[in-house]
C-alpha cells in the first residue's frame, strides 16, 4: 500500500548506498545492454562478494540498492534483471564469497509533474480527494519508461485550471517516488474508478482502508465462453509464472500468495459473457489469471490466452488459446507482441487489450466515515464491445445473488 515507506528517495543520485559495507566490491560496468534500455537510463552494476553473506539474495540487494522495497527487488529478479554468477537466481539464493552479482538498476522516475491537458472524467471531487474514471492507455504515474502523459500529469493540469475556489493539489505522500496522492493503481489498459488523495491526512486514512480491505472493489470483464456455474469463488494462490517473465500463474508452492476472486455472470452472449468480479485480495493480474485458470480468459488478454475481438469474431466466436481449466498462460512474449501489432488491422470495434473495467468502489469518507459508492460507466472499446455483443444474446442462467452492480449505471450510454 502507498502508506508504506516510499519506494524511492528524493535523492537524485545513483541508487547505491553512500556507505557500502565491506562484504562486496561495487562496480559500474559496461556490457551489451540493449540500446532501448540504455536510452531509458538503466544502470548495469556488479557486486563481487568479498565474504559470505548472512542474507538471502533479495534482502542483500535491498540493503545495497537504495530506495527499492523487497517486493520490487523480487520483481526485478523475476524479470531477469539480476544474474548470480551468470545464471538467473531465485530470490532466496544464498550468497558466498567470490559470488558475482550483475544487476540492471532501473532509473528513477522524474519527481516534477508537468501539467498536461489530458482529458479526464471526474466522478467526484472535494478538498481531500478526487475520484476519476480512468481511460484505457493511461498510466497512473510516471514510471521508468513513461515520464509524462500520465494520470498525475492530467490531474496537475486539472488542479491548475480548476474553477474550484479551493482546487487543492496532490497530497505529498509518495512525492519522493513520483507518485504523490496515489493510493491504488490500475494497469495501463484497465479502465474505471480510481481515487487520488489531495491532502496528506486523507491519503493516510484512505490508504488504510485499502490495506485493511474494508472497501469494496468490483470489476466488469468480458470473457470467452460462459463460466458454469454462473457464480462461484476462485480460491487459488498466485505467484510468478515459472517460465514467462511478464506473467503470473496459479502456483501451489512457497512462492505464491493467497488469492480469492468471486465471479458472477451478469449477461450471456453467443460465445462470450459479461462477468462481475469481486476481489477479496489484490494480486498482480489476479482477475486475468483466475479467469484463464477456469478456462474463460478475458477477451483481448493475449498473454493469458484471450483473443482480440472484432466484428468477425463476434459473428463467429473463436476458440480461445487458453489451455484447459486448471492451467494458466498460453502465449510467451514473442507471440503476444506479434498479435498486439496485428490487432489494429482487424475490423473496427476490435478489443486488442484485456476487457477489464473497475466499475465500482465502495468506501468510507476519510473524515466523516459515511459510506460512499462510486460507479464508473464503461467507455471506449469495452463499451462498444458490450453494445455489439448484446445484439447476440444467449440463453442460460445468470447470477442473481450477491450482485453489486447496477448494469444500467455501469453500461450507461451503451445500452
Amino acid at each position: 500500500m502507498t502508506h508504506r515507506k516510499p519506494d524511492m528517495p528524493d535523492d537524485p543520485s545513483p541508487n547505491l548506498p553512500d556507505d557500502p559495507s565491506d562484504d562486496s566490491e561495487s562496480t559500474d560496468i559496461e556490457n551489451d545492454l540493449p540500446e532501448e534500455l540504455r536510452d531509458i537510463g538503466v544502470q548495469p552494476h556488479r557486486f563481487t562478494l568479498s565474504k559470505d553473506s548472512n542474507h538471502r539474495l533479495d534482502k542483500y540487494l535491498q540493503s545495497r540498492i537504495k530506495g527499492f522495497s523487497r517486493h520490487q527487488i523480487q520483481r526485478l529478479i523475476s524479470l531477469g534483471g539480476v544474474t548470480l554468477n551468470g545464471k538467473t537466481p531465485k530470490p532466496s539464493a544464498k550468497l558466498r564469497k567470490g559470488d558475482v552479482l550483475d544487476v540492471l538498476i532501473p532509473p528513477r522516475p522524474a519527481v516534477d509533474l508537468s501539467p498536461e491537458p489530458i482529458p479526464l472524467e471526474i466522478l467526484h471531487e472535494e478538498d481531500g480527494f478526487i475520484v476519476v474514471n480512468k481511460q484505457a492507455g493511461l498510466i497512473v504515474h510516471p514510471a521508468r519508461s513513461h515520464l509524462n502523459g500520465t494520470l498525475l500529469n492530467a490531474l496537475a493540469y486539472h488542479f491548475q485550471n480548476s474553477d474550484n475556489t479551493n482546487p487543492g493539489g496532490l497530497s505529498g505522500v509518495g512525492k519522493d517516488a513520483a507518485r504523490p496522492g496515489v493510493i491504488h493503481r490500475l494497469d495501463k489498459n484497465t479502465t474505471g474508478v480510481m481515487i487520488v488523495a489531495k491532502q496528506d491526512e486523507q491519503h493516510w486514512k484512505l490508504a488504510k482502508q485499502f490495506e485493511d480491505r474494508t472497501n469494496l472493489k468490483v470489476y466488469l470483464a468480458v470473457v470467452h465462453g460462459c463460466p458454469e456455474p454462473p457464480g462461484g469463488v476462485i480460491n487459488e494462490p498466485i505467484g510468478n509464472h515459472p517460465t514467462i517473465r511478464e506473467a503470473m500463474s496459479v502456483r501451489h508452492d512457497s512462492t505464491s500468495r493467497d488469492s480469492i476472486t468471486i465471479y458472477r455472470v451478469r449477461e450471456r452472449y453467443k460465445g462470450y459473457s459479461l462477468v462481475e468480479l469481486e476481489l477479496k485480495t489484490g494480486r498482480t493480474h489476479q482477475i486475468r489469471v483466475h479467469m484463464s485458470y477456469i478456462g474463460h480468459p478475458l477477451v483481448g488478454d493475449i498473454i493469458y490466452g484471450g483473443e482480440p475481438v472484432g466484428t468477425p469474431e463476434i459473428e463467429s466466436p473463436p476458440r480461445p488459446a487458453a489451455p484447459p481449466p486448471h492451467h494458466t498462460n498460453a502465449r510467451d512474449k514473442p507471440e503476444g507482441p506479434r498479435m498486439e501489432r496485428e490487432a489494429p488491422a482487424r475490423t473496427h470495434k476490435h478489443m486488442p487489450t484485456p476487457a477489464q473495467h473497475a466499475a465500482l468502489l465502495r468506501m468510507h469518507h476519510p473524515d466523516t466515515r459515511e459510506p460512499m459508492t462510486f460507479t464508473a460507466p464503461v467507455h471506449g472499446k469495452m463499451g462498444e464491445l458490450i453494445a455489439e455483443l448484446r445484439k447476440h444474446p444467449d440463453t442460460g442462467d445468470v447470477a442473481t445473488d450477491g450482485i453489486y452492480l447496477n448494469l444500467t449505471q455501469a453500461i450507461l450510454g451503451f445500452a
